[in-house]
């Protein structure tokens, strides 16, 4: 009953909205460059922007654009491109604009201009909340990878997700990434048995961008998302560098090399070649409790793709990628070759503890997409992918191996409805997943236990086993979904966009199930948007790989055997107000976003410190996130942003509502840049201000071992100088400067087979302060 008196509410709406005739004031157009036999080809991913202003826009995949022209009273456009030179255009009122660009032969960065984008900023014209990350901005920190790409950014936390395996985890809107779809290019990437270490498989010099859309994302990529989008885009061959190669190296002995080169065949037919490869191999324990604080890691990855278009007709683009990665850790006397998988050396403590981790990733994707003469609002498209994931572990005595195979199929047709001012999208999808998961784990009976009493024991019983019980967990699943998806757009004087979607889609195992989701934008003034969204997610549960800490652990495991599929609505609300600050333009965004879990496997740390229960919940779990940020430039060259957050997490753990564990309270982030003449010279520093986490219940655990309830605020400084050269340009950074970490992130560390052994209470960073520097070389 609640989907249809939404599906009449979306028909009543366009029915009422639909009357009206205002005629939008918008441009749009083309962006073409020239290549060897002088026909004209599109550029993706250029940047197109109202002079003197931040109200801007990037074409597509076919070089499209569309820009909103209320309120702008000079109508010059900025047109931007990495390797192109920088245009200023005068553009009217015109619906068929063609812009050339030509490459730029001279060093980028010679030739001021009047205006420019930020290097992360908020799209004025989008119906959704989308925070565009730009390359720029990635440069500003160490940014090796995906996971370490959101240091600069008030919207997502990066957390370590336990003391063993060094991955990381983010938060959107307060919540794990998991409910967070990760994609790239339109293509699902970060699900399944990649969710822990995912985000470390996409180097940083890869990306051209990230878009990150927070709230109901859109119908047309599937029914995961749940608390927002990160969509990553790839440089592509038509824009990037022809040769660029990235050096990178810390004073712990962290060393990485990243290159990618773009060929160009012929006027139609472009391929890339990207690489990296990534070493560490000096563990140190600097908190002194044996362990490794930073596990050695191994990693080689490469990918290829080839681009071929037929301008105004057919566009396709084909890649491959291969990932090997190898993690070392535990403690630092650790030698996998020589480690036995036997108890001898637990009942005195000699029995060295280490992880032994290797992946191989496999990833595919064909995208075909077709235009029609004379409507270029017609396509149809067409994208396939593939992933082979195998994973092998050994967590102490403990094993675990995990198969991954999935296919993703989505079928897209784009038509106008009578005119331009009305336009839908609908498709088919299918996704297609098997999982072939074993976990073996040794849990262990310590003679004190069966005495009965911990103050009974002696300090003999208290680390000798009694008992050994093994158990394997077989968690082999193949999960089957086609579905179908419309999604409507209507855009109204340039005041009024709305985009109503639903997809229908039938689980094997879960049925059917339908996902609703609508988005609002409301040009109040020319300086003010107000948006709004509201919408539905669903996903499965990858409880092993979505919880290494656990593994990594000897808290005993309890799985309800009837896990059901993950959903929650979510709902939002975001104003952006353009002013005029110091003489020039700034920009406040205020949002506030509810997500409320009407399923949700719950993972129990609270209910026994010695155990860890994990079922479906029974109660309430919502977040509300409260954020205000004010982007400015007070003078010229020197950008100014300053944020601030609240996190009002909540989740039913054993008939108690309460705070979510490791959720902070509040974030706070002031961010400086600054760049000379032509950009010569770059400064960058932030600040974080982290609040208080609540912590796992600890009381029921000896004294000795018990933790406060809370973890502390505490700040990080980072910041980076940058000097640009002709060819190549230098750098020099440092990440958590003020030298704040954690210094017991693993509880009873010296008794790794013991009961209350826990690598999961991690609040804070782990590595102190880190000096790192690099080179970037580049041939245009």
């Amino acid at each position: 009953m609640k989907t249809l008196k939404y599906i009449r509410f979306l028909v009543l709406t366009g029915t009422i909205l639909g009357c009206s005739n205002l005629i939008a004031q918008t441009v749009s157009g083309t962006i073409f460059t020239l290549e060897n036999d002088n026909h004209k080809h599109p550029l993706p991913g250029v940047n197109i922007y109202w002079i003197n202003t931040r109200q801007g826009t990037t074409s597509d995949v076919e070089g499209r654009f569309s820009i909103a022209a209320k309120g702008v009273s000079d109508k010059r456009l900025i047109v931007s491109y990495l390797g192109y030179k920088t245009d200023t255009v005068q553009a009217g009122i015109n619906h068929n604009l063609e812009i050339l660009m030509s490459e730029n032969s001279r060093e980028l960065g010679e030739v001021e201009i009047g205006a420019r984008v930020n290097s992360s900023f908020i799209s004025h014209t989008d119906p959704r909340k989308v925070q565009v990350i730009t390359s720029n901005e990635l440069r500003k920190a160490a940014c090796c990878n995906l996971a370490e790409s959101f240091e600069t950014n008030a919207s997502v936390d990066v957390m370590y997700s336990d003391a063993l395996t060094g991955a990381r985890q983010i938060q959107l809107l307060g919540l794990s990434g998991v409910y967070s779809q990760v994609l790239s290019e339109n293509v699902p990437l970060v699900r399944g048995l990649a969710s822990s270490f995912g985000l470390g498989y996409i180097p940083g010099t890869w990306m051209e961008s990230i878009l990150v859309s927070k709230g109901a994302s859109s119908v047309v990529n599937g029914f995961e998302s749940t608390t927002g989008q990160i969509m990553v885009e790839y440089k592509k061959p038509s824009g990037s560098e022809k040769f660029f190669l990235n050096l990178f190296g810390n004073h712990n002995a962290r060393l990485e090399a990243n290159m990618h080169s773009a060929i160009k065949i012929n006027d139609r037919l472009s391929t890339m070649l990207y690489g990296h490869i990534s070493r560490f191999n000096n563990p140190f324990d600097k908190n002194n409790d044996g362990f490794m604080d930073v596990p050695r890691n191994t990693t080689y990855n490469v990918m290829n793709r080839w681009d071929y278009s037929v301008p105004d007709k057919y566009t396709g683009h084909f890649g491959i990628k291969y990932l090997d990665e190898t993690r070392i850790g535990g403690y630092m006397n650790y030698n996998p070759e020589s480690f036995t998988g036997d108890t001898t050396g637990i009942n005195n403590g000699t029995k060295s503890y280490g992880i032994n981790m290797h992946t191989q990733r496999l990833e595919g994707f064909l995208k075909n997409g077709i235009m029609f003469k004379n409507n270029a609002d017609r396509s149809l498209a067409l994208i396939l992918s593939g992933i082979y994931h195998r994973q092998n572990d050994e967590l102490g005595l403990n094993r675990y191996r995990g198969d991954q195979k999935s296919m993703y199929a989505n079928l897209l047709y784009q038509d106008r409805i009578g005119n331009e001012h009305h336009k839908f999208l609908s498709g088919l999808s299918f996704m297609y997943d098997t999982y072939d998961e074993q976990y073996l784990r040794y849990d262990f009976t310590y003679l004190y236990q069966v005495a009965g009493k911990d103050k009974d024991a002696t300090p003999d019983s208290l680390f000798t086993i009694y008992s050994i019980h093994d158990t394997t967990y077989q968690l082999n699943r193949d999960e089957i979904v086609p579905g179908a998806f419309f999604e409507y757009t209507m855009h109204l004087a340039d005041k009024f966009t709305l985009i109503a979607g639903m997809r229908a889609d039938h689980h094997n195992r879960y049925g059917l199930f339908f996902t609703p989701r609508m988005h609002i934008r409301y040009l109040v003034t020319p300086e003010t948007v107000v948006r709004a969204s509201a919408g539905k997610g669903y996903r499965t549960a990858n409880v092993l790989s979505e919880n290494y800490a656990i593994m990594a652990s000897q808290r005993i495991l309890h799985i309800n055997p009837d896990l059901e599929q993950e959903n929650a609505w979510n709902f939002g609300i975001n104003v952006t107000r353009d002013l005029h600050l110091f003489g020039r333009e700034a920009q406040l965004d205020a949002e506030y976003y509810h997500t409320r879990f009407l399923n949700q496997v719950v993972v129990d740390l609270d209910s026994m410190p010695s155990d860890v229960f994990i079922y479906n919940l029974q109660g309430q779990s919502f977040s509300n996130i409260l954020q205000l940020q004010l982007s400015l430039e007070p003078v010229k060259k020197l950008d100014v942003l300053v944020a601030f957050r609240l996190n009002d997490v909540n989740i039913t753990e054993n008939g108690k509502l309460r705070h979510k564990a490791m959720s902070s309270r509040y974030k706070g982030l002031f961010n400086v840049s600054y760049a000379t003449k032509f950009d010569k010279w770059k400064f960058d520093v932030t600040l974080q201000l982290n609040g208080p986490s609540r912590l796992p219940d600890t009381q029921k655990m000896p004294e000795a071992l018990r933790r406060p309830s809370s973890s502390p605020v505490y700040p990080q400084l980072l910041g980076q100088v940058t000097r640009k050269f002709k060819y190549f340009e230098v750098y020099i950074g440092g990440e958590n400067l003020t030298n704040f970490k954690q210094e017991d992130p693993i509880t009873e560390y010296d008794r790794p087979y013991h009961t209350h052994f826990d690598t999961s209470m991690v609040w804070g960073p782990i590595v102190g302060a880190t000096v790192y520097g690099g080179l970037r070389y580049s041939i245009k």
